[in-house]
């Protein structure tokens, strides 16, 4: 039934170049994977969600309206589910996600934005590209010029080779080349990986890594939850759209403390050269943290 589905997809990106990766990421360390993630530009979390958790999101997020990118109808996406679903406003606050990026980017951390995607049968593969544009974009507004920006991907479906698996470019977030240019976008790469999680897994990526998908050619749809998270004081280069009081107000407890102005930031242009207090030790940038 699979080969049945027929997929407008580019001819490069078929099946049997798939390079897909087969890291034993649950035996990882905390320090290993924050060592991935910073080094590779990606790490998997495994089984962050229960069948349970799934369900709950699915449903609550059955009757999301849907808008579909320009280049495909059966590319579909809600922005903002957090305001939808309680469950996916509870996730955003998930206490093993939070512990994990807490040890990459500190305690101070800010909710940048949320999306829903549900790639349908027969969507084509989204083009290798970036989500943090330093001068801004019209496809990401001033979030992804954010200077340390994460974006944290949780899988709904299991993502078998047929089903849109997550394609990326390892490095790729680290090159000084012309050609990491943010703002271009390339069909595929000869460096490119393919993951195929399971449903409740999770991929964090930097917004600065190449990345992207392959095409669906199952026949059932892939549905997947996108959260954004920086530190506060990475704000972006322009002002952004507050959050609506009332719908902070409203959401669940835990999750409000990462809901504070989009704006927040430590920016601060006046700089002595010797300010009162300087520390002289600071473990999120020891060259020893992925040892621990």
């Amino acid at each position: 039934m699979q080969n049945d589905v027929r997929v407008h997809a580019d001819p490069e990106i078929e099946l049997g170049q798939m390079n897909i990766d087969e890291t034993a990421f649950e035996s990882f360390t905390l320090g290993q994977r924050i060592h991935h993630l910073e080094v590779e530009g990606y790490v998997v979390l495994a089984d962050m969600l229960d069948a349970g958790q799934i369900d709950r999101l699915r449903e609550e997020l059955a009757d999301a309206p849907m808008e579909h990118k320009d280049y495909s109808e059966a590319q579909t996406y809600h922005r903002e589910p957090q305001w939808q679903s309680r469950a996916v406003a509870e996730l955003i606050a998930h206490p093993p996600m939070i512990d994990f990026l807490e040890q990459v980017m500190g305690p101070d951390i800010i909710f940048t934005r949320g999306l829903f995607t549900r790639t349908l049968s027969g969507s084509p593969e989204i083009s290798l590209h970036t989500d943090g544009q330093p001068f801004g974009s019209s496809i990401f507004g001033y979030e992804g010029s954010s200077p340390r920006l994460l974006r944290v991907l949780y899988y709904l479906d299991d993502l078998p080779p047929e089903r849109a698996p997550f394609r990326l470019l390892p490095r790729s977030h680290l090159s000084f080349h012309a050609e990491a240019n943010p703002y271009v976008r390339y069909t595929s790469h000869p460096g490119e990986i393919t993951l195929c999680p399971r449903a409740g897994s999770a991929v964090v990526i930097p917004v600065s890594l190449f990345h992207g998908t392959h095409p669906n050619r199952h026949p059932s749809p892939r549905s997947l939850i996108q959260l954004g998270y920086r530190p506060d004081w990475a704000g972006p280069i322009r002002t952004m759209e507050e959050w609506g009081p009332e719908l902070v107000a409203a959401a669940p407890q835990e999750t409000r403390r990462f809901l504070r102005s989009p704006n927040t930031t430590g920016e601060a242009w006046d700089q002595p050269h010797k300010p009162r207090g300087m520390k002289s030790e600071a473990p999120g940038i020891n060259p020893q943290r992925w040892d621990h």
